[in-house]
């Protein structure tokens, strides 16, 4: 394993961990998927870059703009979560509360 694939592994399990452990905070568990996601986007295209491969060269941009979707549909279910419940605490989001 090269030292960029360390790298880029060890960022992704990094936020696998965040997102795992710290589960208080409906934000700080979409800034450990969007980190998750930015390592994803950096390996593939650097992975797309190192086998010169042009089929794949599309790829890290797909994913960048899936990237970005989700980030926009985390962040209004934030808003809409802290306006109807009145906290991002991810325990008060039960279901069956409503």
């Amino acid at each position: 394993m090269t030292l960029m694939q360390y790298t880029f592994s060890s960022a992704f399990l990094v936020g696998l961990a965040g997102l795992a452990f710290h589960r208080t905070h409906l934000l700080s568990a979409l800034l450990c998927l969007e980190a998750m996601m930015l390592a994803l986007f950096l390996a593939l295209s650097l992975w797309s870059l190192d086998t010169a491969a042009t089929s794949f060269s599309l790829a890290p941009l797909l994913l960048l703009a899936f990237s970005a979707c989700e980030a926009g549909l985390g962040l209004a279910l934030l808003v809409a979560t802290t306006r109807t419940h009145g906290s991002d605490h991810l325990q008060n989001l039960n279901l069956l509360q409503c």
